[in-house]
């Protein structure tokens, strides 16, 4: 396992705003393509943020005006065997693992190009916002391969299965207007408002409570795997913890004090 430093990353850029984290993949000569240094430093900057009290939403975007993420880097996937080619697909699943589990809202703002392991890693963002440029899709069966970072289970849990199918069967990537018709990004902006967009919706969540977003997070994100009374018993087991809080104090009485409620955040 490749060890990252925080402060010297490679191929990511952390930017805090305020409780703010834009995580940024910086490789625009490559469109932005997933090498093994560049899952290795998303999920060292993803796990970083998971545990960090200051921060309250992560905005994960691509470099440049071409590509959000364009893929997994063909040159070393062709190499590869039936060993180091579950082990490849394990590492890239693994980070969208980390980024789905993640505490803070995690919102994919799809500047570009998101084919492949790319838009996998949109997928497993909370929610996805699109540049009317943007081209999304799943070209891997025109490899001879099939996505291997979680695709073909999120996108149809996403969009249901004949959706899922048919843009993995064809590989053919969909529009940003056909993306959001879809269900597949939840809304589409001009290329120059994206980020801007999609920092304001990050800054509304932001303003809720840090606790709520994550048990909220947590009871939709495993309430979809479980039968509805299993995940009904998850949402009020949830919703009684959080009423033993001092968040929850505050935000009632803030309600009833007709004033704003003041999180902690470090």
């Amino acid at each position: 396992d490749m060890s990252v430093d925080l402060n010297s990353l490679q191929n990511v850029q952390l930017v805090r705003e305020g409780h703010l984290a834009i995580v940024t993949v910086n490789r625009p000569a490559k469109l932005n393509a997933l090498d093994g240094q560049t899952i290795a430093e998303l999920d060292a900057v993803f796990a970083a943020l998971d545990g960090d009290a200051s921060c309250g939403a992560i905005v994960l975007t691509g470099a440049g005006e071409k590509a959000f993420i364009a893929g997994a880097d063909i040159s070393v996937l062709a190499k590869q065997g039936v060993l180091d080619g579950s082990d490849n697909a394990r590492a890239g699943q693994q980070l969208t693992l980390r980024i789905e589990n993640n505490r803070k809202p995690v919102l994919a703002a799809i500047n570009g190009f998101a084919l492949g392991g790319g838009l996998e890693m949109a997928l497993a963002c909370d929610v996805r916002f699109a540049a009317k440029t943007a081209k999304l899709g799943l070209p891997e069966v025109s490899l001879g391969i099939i996505p291997g970072y979680g695709g073909t289970q999120r996108l149809a849990r996403l969009c249901g299965t004949g959706t899922a199918l048919q843009l993995i069967l064809t590989g053919d990537p969909v529009t940003a207007d056909e993306a959001l018709r879809v269900g597949l990004v939840n809304g589409v902006f001009e290329p120059g408002e994206l980020l801007a967009q999609v920092k304001a919706i990050a800054l509304k969540m932001v303003s809720r409570g840090p606790l709520a977003l994550a048990m909220a997070k947590q009871a939709v994100r495993r309430g979809v795997h479980l039968s509805m009374q299993d995940g009904l018993a998850l949402e009020a087991d949830l919703f009684g913890a959080i009423s033993s809080t001092a968040e929850m104090k505050e935000g009632m009485a803030a309600f009833l004090e007709k004033r704003k409620p003041s999180w902690l955040r470090a």
